[in-house]
């Protein structure tokens, strides 16, 4: 188990030298990001990114060139993932929260403060809090791990947060730890992004290649003859 908050700043240099440099979104736009949440349903890393680079080919991701789509042309990108024709539906929503609700000027609105920003993507389809985090974060405009779930499953194994806490209270715990790493966007970007590779491909949720992992030494999943702590390290 982790002694201190300060070796997440060891566990994300190891992370580093094993997947090497992170892939971030296709894009820094903060509406096409809210797109991206929504355009393949469950769907891959690589079928989400395709999702996304067909509906710009095609369609576009101006709110108008989007309304204008026919079901059908967004069916054909939103069936990279599942329920095609209820995201088909939710890219229409988006296009059209973003003409009707924000003028089609939603850069203007999420820079005006964190709590408005927050309050405007919260509006959109498919984007709750730990969401519109990401979104900031990756559209340049807030410093926050904002982890996603495989991120909080590696923080949890690890014993940086407690595995049986609530999403809520894992998610605030790791903001918590976070606090260690270098307070600048793109410190904190590659944080996310490493601690997400590493959930979806080594320390997955469903058979975990344990053998393969870098961080196994100090990893109380990996060594089942270790006690592994009822509470988290850093307490919510």
């Amino acid at each position: 188990m982790p002694s201190s908050a300060a070796s997440l700043r060891t566990t994300v240099s190891d992370l580093r030298k094993a997947h090497g440099k992170p892939q971030g979104p296709p894009t820094r736009d903060a509406f096409e990001l809210v797109l991206l949440e929504n355009v393949a349903y469950l769907a891959t890393p690589d079928r989400r990114r395709a999702a996304f680079a067909l509906l710009k080919a095609t369609i576009g991701t101006d709110p108008a060139a989007i309304l204008r789509a026919t079901p059908a042309q967004l069916e054909q990108v939103t069936a990279h993932g599942i329920l095609k024709k209820r995201f088909a539906a939710k890219l229409r929503e988006c296009a059209r929260l973003a003409r009707d609700a924000f003028d089609g000027k939603l850069d203007a609105v999420l820079d005006a403060s964190p709590a408005q920003a927050h309050r405007a993507l919260r509006r959109f389809p498919g984007i709750g809090a730990p969401g519109a985090d990401r979104i900031l974060l990756f559209s340049g405009r807030l410093a926050s791990l904002a982890p996603e779930s495989n991120a909080l499953r590696v923080l949890a194994r690890l014993g940086f947060i407690d595995a049986g806490a609530a999403y809520a209270q894992q998610y605030k715990a790791a903001q918590h730890c976070a606090a260690v790493l270098p307070a600048t966007i793109a410190a904190l970007q590659e944080a996310h992004l490493l601690l997400r590779r590493h959930g979806q491909t080594l320390c997955r949720s469903a058979a975990p290649l344990c053998t393969e992992c870098p961080l196994r030494r100090e990893c109380a999943w990996a060594n089942p003859g270790r006690r592994r702590p009822a509470r988290a390290a850093f307490p919510v």
